[in-house]
C-alpha cells in the first residue's frame, strides 16, 4: 500500500568539527503503516529530527535501511513532503507563488495549477493569495507552508515540530486542520514533537526515543476515538504513560522514617 515505511537496523554517525564521531541514532527499527499518524517524541538531541531527515532522504544512513513502499530511500523525492520548524517561505514571493513553487520546479505547473488554488483553500487561506509572508501571522504562514508541502500530492508528510512557535490556540486549530487534511487525502504523517499533549491528540502511534544515541525505547498505540477530548480520563492516562516513559512522571517514593 502507498505510504508504507520500513526502517531496519538504522544507524547514523556524524563527525563533528573536532573530528570526533557522534552517534545520533543506534539500531532503530520501526514499521509505519500507510495512512497512519506517527509522532516521534524524546529529549532534545535524541535524533528525532535526524530520523525525519533520513526518511526525507536529506541525509544518508551510516548503516541500515529505510524503504518506502518496498523501495529503498536513496535521496529526496516528491512522494515525501516536508514541513520544517520555521515556515521557510520565500519572502519575495506571494503566498500563491510560494505554494506553486514546487510544481514550477518540477515543470508540471501548467497541468496542475488548479491544485494551487485547491490547497490554498484547503488550509484556509483563500483570499490571501496575493499577500506576502511578512503580511501574515505566524500561524497563517505555517498554513501556507503546509499547502506547499501538500500540493505535490505526497504519500508521506514529514513534520519537524512545525507548530512549536505558535500560541496555544493557533496550535490546536492547526492540529485539527492537519487531521482533517489527513483524513481527506489519505496520507501517512510523521511528526517530531516535544509536546506530549500534541502527540496523544494527533497520533495513532507514539514512538518514544532515548537520549543520544537515539534508540526506540517504546512504541505506544493510542487507541482513542476521534475527535479526541483532551480532558477525557483515557486521554490523560495516555498522557501520563508517555510522561512516565520519558521519565518525567513524578513517581512518588515511599517516605523514609527515622526513629
Amino acid at each position: 500500500m502507498v505510504g508504507s515505511i520500513h526502517i531496519s537496523n538504522l544507524n547514523k554517525i556524524f563527525t563533528n568539527r573536532q573530528k570526533e564521531t557522534v552517534t545520533a541514532l543506534s539500531d532503530v527499527n520501526i514499521d509505519i503503516e500507510p495512512n497512519s499518524f506517527i509522532s516521534l517524541i524524546g529529549p532534545s538531541g535524541c535524533g528525532k529530527s535526524t530520523l525525519l531527515r533520513l526518511i526525507a532522504g536529506l541525509v544518508e544512513p551510516s548503516s541500515g535501511e529505510i524503504s518506502l513502499d518496498g523501495r529503498t530511500i536513496k535521496g529526496p523525492g516528491y512522494e515525501r513532503g516536508f514541513m520544517f520548524q520555521e515556515h521557510n517561505l520565500f519572502p519575495w514571493l506571494t503566498i500563491y507563488d510560494n505554494v506553486a513553487f514546487g510544481l514550477r520546479a518540477r515543470k508540471i505547473y501548467s497541468e496542475r495549477k488548479n491544485d494551487v488554488d485547491e490547497y490554498i483553500e484547503l488550509v484556509g487561506l483563500k483570499g490571501f493569495e496575493k499577500y506576502y509572508p511578512h503580511q501574515l501571522s505566524g500561524g497563517m504562514c505555517q498554513r501556507a507552508s503546509l499547502a506547499r508541502a501538500l500540493v505535490g500530492y505526497p504519500s508521506v508528510l514529514l513534520l519537524d515540530e512545525p507548530l512549536g512557535a505558535l500560541d496555544a490556540f493557533t496550535r490546536m486549530n492547526i492540529q485539527d486542520e492537519i487531521l482533517r487534511i489527513k483524513k481527506e487525502k489519505n496520507m501517512t504523517m510523521i511528526m517530531v514533537t516535544h509536546d506530549v499533549d500534541e502527540a496523544v491528540y494527533l497520533s495513532d502511534r507514539i514512538v518514544v526515543m532515548t537520549p543520544r544515541p537515539g534508540r526506540v525505547t517504546s512504541i505506544v498505540d493510542v487507541d482513542l476515538p476521534r475527535p479526541r477530548d483532551r480532558s477525557d480520563y483515557d486521554f490523560l492516562k495516555y498522557h501520563g504513560e508517555i510522561l512516565r516513559l520519558l521519565k518525567f512522571g513524578g513517581f512518588k517514593q515511599s517516605p523514609e522514617y527515622i526513629i
